[in-house]
């Protein structure tokens, strides 16, 4: 059998045969590959099975066992077949019914049997009963467990046996002692008075009959703390060791010259926020620095990161570095490259370089020239999508990588983009952009690696979005309002989740809408946009759209992010039940860019589900994007929040970063302690709880 030097075999092995290969590769299916995974494997509830309960104690809708004799064995076929059989203890009696049984079973539960039932207390046609009861054949006076029956997560052809026998023989193991050893310094265990490891791990898989249920539930038994603790400890230690191996690699150091950036602030029409300038100060000291920068801007739709990461871009120019932005759409790219221009074409036009657009979808020969351009240093900003970090893609000198909604790359697209500049032997500095605001909780967690600033202030000026709710059949109204909007001179959006017709979902389509308004609005103009349209004709479209050639844009969610078009002051979102936060706001964040009110319709199908009346109530109670994405954790937790399980993320299984903040809190402080004074220690804890994982270094 394959040996981990560390833990030793994959699964302990017994002489009977008990282990196999296909029971390794059920335990593989749970994550679990060695016994430390093993004693990692908490229950997710209990069973008490350390009492008897009196048939005639009992009552309806508890779960409880009891014990007694089969008086009467039945199988019955009506309403359907089942195992029907009477139970007798002395107190009272009670009925036990098996809808799905084997004929060993009709057998085994004879008259006459003593039984030992686990089950919930229900009403049934006779009397009280249990339906599917856990049950043992028991002779009288067995005695009962001393603990409480832990129940574990589990897999298809994994019983809860098994599960259990494995778990008690590596804890027992003494063969395998570092497996339950202490990783904490006493010190940190008489501050933070936490229990030690081998006790939590021990009474949470075999709890006393007198331990707090509601406690283990809940998870707040000081058990739980420390296993909870332990696992944001191992997260904050390899983030913080990530963050000093990333300060440990030599970048361009790209000081303030305040030549290009106050020449660009001059010529604005506007004046940064204080949020604005409190960013670029922070961006603006990393850049100056000889370790890469790894920070991350955040600021809510419309808070202006845009203006802030073109100082960025025009302070690593200014030295003599390229600058590369990369946006995930073609639309938000191309935006990008507009908007910059505009701004840099005045301040360039004197010292001889060029700003490249670089996307999948342009032709050949602009494709050579934009190339050209960039690996000889005459593009001194090159702006594009994905094409930016392809192998044939060759900078000069590059200083700085912009990735914007860096949440939809990937953390090997975000690491190939910064390993451009690594030639010249040195790292560019890196600046993440998102509108997607991240909680505190979960910025203090996952993103401990990384320098965050956050532009926590709209521009003056902006007025607030008005959302209001429609059930579907109130379309008449709304279209009502498209009319009158785009009679006065203003620009709708109408957005459809589908492209084509599903049978399924039975949703309206972008196809269909724009066929049903284009008849409806015989004297607008009314455009369409969705994913399947090539880049030239979504661009197309979206510079019609700007102009005012068209009144009224049907579109999927192409247009969640970055589209900018102030006189855009109405937008009706088609299906919103079916649409998370995020999205809600980031479509609502296209409208209300310019001075007239705006107003956001979410039109919904009844009936509702409960999970989506709660986000139309926070999406319309709010517009706050930090609080948005606060309580849409709440709703989700974090795995679903971030979307994708990003490699080099530690995710966590058991704590909670909302609602154990605490304890995270204490974790940030022992981590620092810990890599400072104790890096044995600190090690050990990482090997334990990341194993392999650690080892690879987020981007």
């Amino acid at each position: 059998m394959k040996r981990n030097s560390e833990n030793g075999p994959i699964l302990p092995s017994t002489t009977n045969g008990f282990t196999s290969k296909a029971l390794q590769a059920k335990f593989a299916k749970l994550g679990i590959i060695n016994e430390l995974g093993l004693i990692l494997h908490l229950p997710l509830r209990y069973e008490d099975e350390t009492h008897i309960c009196p048939i005639s104690y009992v009552s309806e809708g508890k779960t409880v066992q009891v014990e007694g004799i089969i008086i009467q064995s039945d199988v019955m076929y009506r309403p359907r077949r089942q195992l029907v059989c009477q139970v007798e203890d002395g107190s009272g009696m009670l009925f036990v019914r098996f809808l799905n049984f084997y004929s060993s079973q009709i057998k085994a539960y004879s008259v006459g049997v003593r039984v030992r039932l686990l089950g919930e207390i229900r009403p049934g046609f006779f009397g009280i009963e249990m339906v599917h009861p856990k049950c043992h054949i028991v002779r009288e006076g067995a005695p009962l467990p001393d603990t409480l029956t832990p129940v574990y997560p589990t897999t298809a052809g994994l019983s809860q046996v098994v599960i259990r026998k494995l778990i008690r023989k590596a804890l027992i193991d003494q063969a395998r002692v570092n497996n339950l050893s202490e990783t904490l310094p006493n010190k940190t265990l008489t501050d933070y008075r936490l229990n030690s490891f081998r006790d939590s791990v021990v009474f949470l898989h075999h709890p006393p009959s007198n331990a707090s249920t509601d406690l283990l539930q809940e998870r707040t038994h000081p058990a739980w703390c420390r296993i909870k603790f332990d696992e944001l400890l191992a997260q904050q230690l390899s983030m913080r060791l990530h963050y000093q191996q990333r300060r440990s690699h030599r970048a361009p150091a790209l000081p303030a010259r305040n030549e290009l950036t106050k020449a660009l602030l001059k010529s604005l029409s506007f004046n940064l926020t204080s949020a604005q300038r409190k960013t670029f100060s922070e961006i603006s000291q990393d850049l100056s620095e000889i370790y890469p920068m790894q920070r991350l801007l955040q600021g809510d739709v419309g808070s202006g990161k845009t203006v802030v990461a073109a100082l960025a871009a025009l302070q690593a120019i200014e030295n003599g570095y390229q600058v590369a932005i990369m946006a995930p759409t073609e639309i938000l790219a191309e935006q990008h490259y507009q908007k910059l221009s505009n701004w840099f074409a005045p301040l360039f036009s004197s010292l001889g370089v060029t700003i490249a657009w670089l996307s999948g979808s342009q032709k050949r020969k602009q494709r050579q020239a934009a190339l050209s351009n960039i690996s000889k240093g005459n593009a001194i900003l090159a702006i594009g999508t994905h094409a930016l970090f392809q192998e044939h893609v060759e900078f000069n000198k590059l200083g700085l990588a912009v990735i914007d909604e860096q949440h939809r790359f990937g953390v090997h697209q975000r690491l190939a983009l910064r390993m451009k500049s690594t030639k010249s032997g040195v790292v560019s500095h890196q600046l993440m952009m998102s509108a997607t605001p991240i909680p505190r909780t979960l910025s203090m967690s996952y993103y401990a690696d990384l320098d965050v600033s956050v532009i926590d202030k709209l521009p003056p000026g902006r007025i607030q979005v008005v959302t209001k709710l429609f059930a579907n059949t109130r379309r008449d109204e709304v279209i009502v309002r498209i009319r009158e909007a785009c009679r006065v001179g203003k620009q709708a959006y109408w957005v459809c989740p589908l492209i084509e017709e599903s049978e399924v979902l039975q949703l309206k389509t972008a196809l269909e809408t724009h066929e049903v308004l284009s008849l409806t609005f015989p004297g607008l103009k009314v455009g369409l946009l969705h994913g399947r349209l090539s880049s030239q004709e979504k661009l197309s479209v979206m510079q019609l759209f700007k102009q005012g050639d068209i009144q009224l844009l049907v579109a999927t969610i192409v247009v969640e992010v970055g589209v900018d078009v102030p006189n855009a002051s109405l937008m009706v979102i088609e299906h919103a039940e079916r649409m998370g936060l995020s999205q809600l706001h980031q479509l609502r964040g296209r409208i209300g860019r310019g001075t007239e009110a705006s107003v956001c319709i979410l039109l919904y199908q009844k009936p509702l589900s409960e999970i989506a009346r709660k986000r139309l109530r926070i999406i319309f109670e709010n517009t706050d994007g930090f609080e948005i994405a606060r309580q849409d954790l709440l709703l989700r937790g974090p795995g679903e929040f971030f979307g994708v399980r990003q490699s080099g993320t530690p995710m966590l299984r058991f704590a909670d970063p909302e609602r154990d903040e605490t304890l995270l809190n204490d974790a940030r402080g022992v981590a620092e302690e810990m890599l400072r004074d104790y890096p044995e220690l600190a090690q050990r804890h990482l090997q334990r709880w990341l194993g392999e994982k650690n080892k690879y270094l987020r981007a």
